[in-house]
This record gives structure tokens, sequence and C-alpha cells, in this order.
């Protein structure tokens, strides 16, 4: 997972454009538009036309590929409330990671899930339609790795954090797993497992520290930030420079009108420009 997470943050550094802004807008307007079509739809066919189904998928309606993940699970209030509630998730995240890593998160959790959809058409030589319910769910388990003790109000009254609302997603990952199994659906039961697989490659190493006992996690560097201050000082003061980013190497000599900021996570006193504050390897050392 750590190999898998340096290889990410290594094509966003390479490719700083990549990435979609505001992603998660896109796929709630998405959703809201076909929810209203298919309000006017009395045929009930466009859910029909746009689920995924590996069979219609391999018989030209490639469109299907994308299309699955502007589905709605729900109507009306509901739904809103859900849309709402993804697009804070989603907008959260991407300010924490940077728009290219939470794309690429959105875009692996869309292509294991059609993945999984394939096999288990060319295995059972059946075809199940699918969305991207378990993709959205999944995120929240994402925030909840990042943000485990903020709190939030259930019904605008009780503050709960945000780690035990995710075990109770968890719990609903696992009774949709044994509910479809009694409803006979057979590997297409497992498809909340395929979100939680995209989840753990972007987050796992940071759960597992987490959640680890503290008597067996690294024990942390203890810093002088004094003596690092100092050092910064010394260096900008020979070198003609106030800040410099720890990423790319631009100092604000260089580019003046590019912003600054020092990370709060890493270990020691590093600096990023505006481009790599969200968007860089934690220092541990």
């Amino acid at each position: 997972m750590r190999s898998f997470m340096k290889r990410v943050d290594l094509f966003c550094y390479k490719h700083p454009r990549f990435g979609i802004n505001n992603f998660m807008l896109y796929v709630v307007f998405g959703t809201l538009a076909v929810w209203l079509l298919g309000a006017m739809d009395t045929t009930n066919m466009l859910y029909y036309y746009l689920t995924f189904d590996a069979n219609a998928v391999l018989h030209g309606q490639v469109w299907r590929i994308i299309t699955f993940i502007f589905i709605p699970q729900s109507s009306g209030l509901w739904l809103l409330l859900f849309l709402y509630f993804y697009y804070f998730i989603g907008s959260t995240l991407e300010r924490e990671w940077g728009p290219g890593r939470f794309t690429i998160y959105y875009l692996m959790g869309m292509l294991l899930t059609v993945i999984y959809g394939f096999v288990t058409y060319f295995v059972t030589g059946r075809s199940y339609f699918m969305t991207s319910n378990y993709i959205n769910l999944s995120m929240f388990f994402a925030f909840a790795t990042l943000f485990p003790d903020n709190r939030v109000l259930v019904f605008y009254i009780i503050p709960i954090k945000i780690k035990w609302l995710a075990l109770a997603d968890a719990l609903y990952f696992v009774y949709a797993i044994f509910s479809d199994l009694g409803r006979g659906l057979g590997m297409m039961s497992f498809l909340p497992l395929v979100a939680i697989l995209n989840y753990f490659l972007f987050c796992g190493d940071d759960l597992f520290r987490g959640v680890m006992p503290r008597g067996r996690q690294r024990r942390a560097k203890t810093v002088n930030f004094q003596r690092e201050v100092r050092k910064i000082k010394y260096e900008q003061k020979h070198a003609g420079y106030t800040r410099k980013c720890a990423v790319c190497g631009r100092t604000d000599a260089d580019y003046p009108d590019l912003e600054f900021r020092y990370c709060s996570r890493c270990v020691g006193v590093h600096c990023f420009c505006q481009d790599h504050i969200n968007n860089h390897v934690h220092f541990t050392e």
C-alpha cells in the first residue's frame, strides 16, 4: 500500500495539473440530472441504459462504464441529503489530498468496480446491474481516517465522533454482504469489498498507524524546533530566499506570487508551495 501511494504521489508531482477540480460537484449535478430526467421517463428505461451491465458493454454500450456513477440510490429529500453528504465528504478529501489524488481515488474505485463486474460475468455467466453506491459510501472511511475525532451533530442534536459513524458504515457494509447472499446474488454480494479494497490502497497505512497499540508504534523522533528554525534561517540568509518548497524546489524569490505554507503533519519544519501543501509524502524523520 505504501509503495502504491508513493507512485500515486509521484505521478501527481510530475503532473501537477492532473485532476478534476470539484470532482464531486460534477457527480452530484450529474446524479440530480439523471434523477430529474428519470422522473419524467414514463417507460423507466433511463436507469436501465445507464447502469453498468457487463453484457451490454461487451455489445457496444461502452458509456455504461462511466454513467453508472450517476444512478441515484434514493429520491426526494433523502436524495438531496445523500448528495450533500457525498459532496461534503468528497470536497473535504479533495482539499486535503489535492485534486489529482482524489480524482485517482474515485477513478480507481470505478475501475475496480468495472473489473469486478466483468469477472463476475465471465465466472458466473450472469450480468448484474451495478451503481457507485459503495464507492460513495467508502469515501466516508477515508474521511474518518483523516479526521477520526471530529464531531458531527446527528439529527442536529446528538454529537458523535466521526470514527463511530464510520464503524456504523462498516456494519452496513457487512449487512449488505449477508443480505445479498441471502437473496442469492452469489459473487455480486461481495461488491462492497471492492470499495473497501480501494479504501485500503489509499488509506491503509494511515488506518494501521491509527489503530496500532501505542507500545508497538515506532517512537516519533523528537524535534528541536528552535534548532530547525535557526537552520532554515541560516540557509535562507545564504540562499537569497525566504521560503522554498520541499517538493519542487521553487522559492519565493523566483516565484514571488506563489503562496508557501508549512505542514503541521510532517516531522520537522518543512515548507511547501500551494501546489504541494496538500499533495506530498509527509516527512517522518
